[in-house]
């Protein structure tokens, strides 16, 4: 079952949890088989979208991995039960800021945290004018910022949807302080099977999330489903370049549970097939080799106090060998990354 932000505040007020945990976390990562399996996991869908409820019930609800009853396909509960410990939950929080967890444009700044902004601005110049009557829908929003900055700047309406309740706790609470609950809904659920009627969004938008997926294109046909006509597609993604050598990217694959990455083409071909206009594939890897690099220098530097606050040495040894297989498959020439942008033409 996809759970709203009133079935949280519910369960919170039925714990009497009141208050909110100030850190958050991750999600892992699955493979894609190809693009003919068309399968989408189900998810049962919810009666509507609903305002966050804020901080007084997220750290309820944030429960645990497979909390409310709801039953996830395997690579999906391995990425909810990554991003839901505690370990992921102190990484990220403390070393991208705790406002969002992907990779920066680093343009003028060593800073992880402005670098992320940069992200987020560049996709959202981007985009036609947004205003009051819009509506956005983030595919895998881990703790919110994106979609608090969209909302922030432009004055529309945004759906979170993501698959960890330690990250939707933290987005409600930051939604709460920005004084956004009645512009930004938080919805738990996959992104292969959205909880939305038909053509309700303006924009589709995701950072950095759909490599998480082992059904890529059913995730691209969902965004079809839920835009309408002229609506934009706009996104990220780590991806591996055409024609990647899968050996010299075996260790990124073990490391996330994957068996490939998509590419730029495959993205291109994937979302044409389905109707999709491409507008642009901008080539912005250096900007994730930096970003990797970047967190494994800041892993280093607060190794001490990450150590205090919950992440255990063994993790973080293995979370620093990850972030240096990235740095090497980018160095090999193996990966490639920036803004993918494309159009479902209107009727």
């Amino acid at each position: 079952m996809t759970e709203t932000t009133a079935d949280m505040a519910k369960r919170a007020r039925a714990t009497g949890r009141a208050s909110v945990s100030a850190r958050a976390q991750p999600q892992p990562r699955h493979g894609e088989k190809d693009a003919a399996r068309l399968d989408a996991p189900h998810v049962e869908r919810a009666p509507g979208a609903v305002a966050s409820t804020g901080c007084a019930a997220s750290r309820a609800a944030s429960g645990g991995a497979g909390a409310a009853g709801m039953s996830l396909p395997a690579a999906q509960a391995r990425t909810e039960s990554y991003y839901d410990s505690l370990e992921a939950e102190t990484f990220y929080a403390h070393l991208w800021g705790g406002e969002d967890l992907h990779i920066g444009i680093f343009d003028g700044t060593d800073d992880i945290r402005t670098a992320s902004d940069n992200t987020i601005a560049a996709m959202l110049a981007r985009l036609p004018q947004l205003g009051p009557t819009a509506q956005v829908l983030d595919m895998g929003a881990g703790y919110g910022g994106a979609m608090r900055m969209v909302v922030g700047r432009t004055g529309c309406r945004a759906t979170c949807l993501n698959l960890s309740r330690r990250q939707n706790a933290r987005n409600l609470c930051k939604i709460e302080e920005a004084g956004l609950q009645s512009l930004i809904t938080v919805r738990h659920g996959m992104f292969e099977d959205v909880p939305a009627p038909d053509g309700q969004f303006d924009v589709v938008w995701s950072q950095d999330a759909f490599l998480h997926s082992d059904r890529r294109y059913a995730v691209l046909r969902e965004a079809w489903r839920v835009l309408r006509p002229g609506g934009d597609l706009i996104f990220t993604d780590p991806m591996q370049v055409d024609g990647a050598d899968p050996s010299a990217l075996q260790a990124v694959y073990d490391r996330l549970n994957l068996d490939s990455l998509g590419s730029p083409g495959f993205y291109r071909a994937t979302a044409e097939a389905i109707g999709f206009t491409c507008l642009a594939q901008d080539d912005m890897t250096g900007h994730l080799r930096t970003t990797y690099a970047r967190v494994r220098d800041a892993l280093w530097d607060h190794h001490a106090m990450l150590l205090t606050e919950g992440a255990s040495a063994d993790w973080l040894d293995r979370m620093a060998t990850g972030l240096e297989t990235w740095v090497k498959a980018a160095d090999a020439g193996q990966l490639a990354w920036g803004i993918q942008h494309f159009r479902k033409p209107k009727a």
